[in-house]
């Protein structure tokens, strides 16, 4: 049996519920009979793995190695994920390296399936993509109490990962549009429809920034590395996706206030 994580309500309340009792949730989630058997199994058998066709060979292997990069809904596309690991990392013009998603990249940069020998056979790798798994199961776990928060879980380590990238301002913004939990969140916090992302990637890269600008007061990506810019977009995101929900149970005076604080 795996043990549920408890949400009781949304908005900041639940995202200040959540954060207080993670920990807790975490540990309790992680230790339930079906995470520990697919770690276990993953542990003892990712060693065999010596090409991207042993790997998407074995469901139960591929199961926690998509995991751990939040690609679980591509566990049934197995000929996608092997061109992915096959042509690897190291020749620019590869497929992972062509995708805007970088969790691609990262999947066939960490396994180093186009390697001699491939990162599979390193002592540290098992544990390594272990703790990954855990965390992006957690996720999941919360999403399905909650999605919003699911969001939030993921954003500080996904962000704070571009922020961290030796890249430039646009790579940076390329790289939030290129992650859809992240472009949702900003989206979300910044009131753009679904519809822009229609538009020609620089120009969404313009619209995102002054957005940001405007109502964030931060123009570019890097400027997420204070924890009160970080805490500002969560904030924003919560009390308009409860708008968007339309039931926020909010009153209108407190709704306005919460928004011009986020405007500071």
């Amino acid at each position: 049996m795996t043990f549920q994580p408890v949400v009781p309500f949304g908005g900041t309340a639940g995202w200040a519920f959540l954060q207080r009792t993670q920990a807790a949730q975490r540990e309790a989630f992680e230790t339930s009979s079906l995470i520990q058997r697919d770690v276990d199994y993953f542990s003892k058998n990712i060693a065999k793995v010596e090409t991207a066709a042993d790997l998407v060979g074995d469901y139960r292997l591929m199961k926690v190695a998509l995991g751990a990069f939040g690609l679980d809904d591509d566990l049934p596309n197995k000929a996608f994920i092997q061109k992915v690991l096959e042509e690897g990392s190291l020749d620019p013009d590869s497929f992972a390296n062509r995708m805007i998603d970088k969790r691609y990249l990262a999947l066939t940069e960490t396994f180093g399936l186009d390697l001699a020998p491939p990162n599979t056979q390193l002592s540290d790798f098992a544990d390594s993509l272990i703790d990954q798994y855990k965390t992006r199961q957690f996720e999941i776990a919360v999403g399905g109490q909650n999605a919003d928060m699911r969001l939030l879980l993921g954003l500080e380590r996904d962000l704070g990962a571009i922020v961290a990238s030796e890249n430039t301002d646009n790579g940076r913004w390329y790289g939030v549009l290129g992650n859809e939990p992240l472009r949702r969140v900003f989206e979300t916090a910044l009131g753009l429809p679904p519809e822009t992302a229609a538009l020609d990637i620089d120009r969404q890269v313009e619209v995102f920034r002054e957005k940001s600008d405007t109502i964030l007061g931060q123009a570019e990506v890097s400027g997420f590395a204070d924890g009160e810019a970080m805490e500002a977009l969560s904030r924003m995101f919560l009390v308009r996706a409860e708008l968007s929900a339309g039931a926020s149970g909010l009153s209108p005076g407190s709704i306005a206030l919460t928004l011009l604080q986020n405007r500071r």
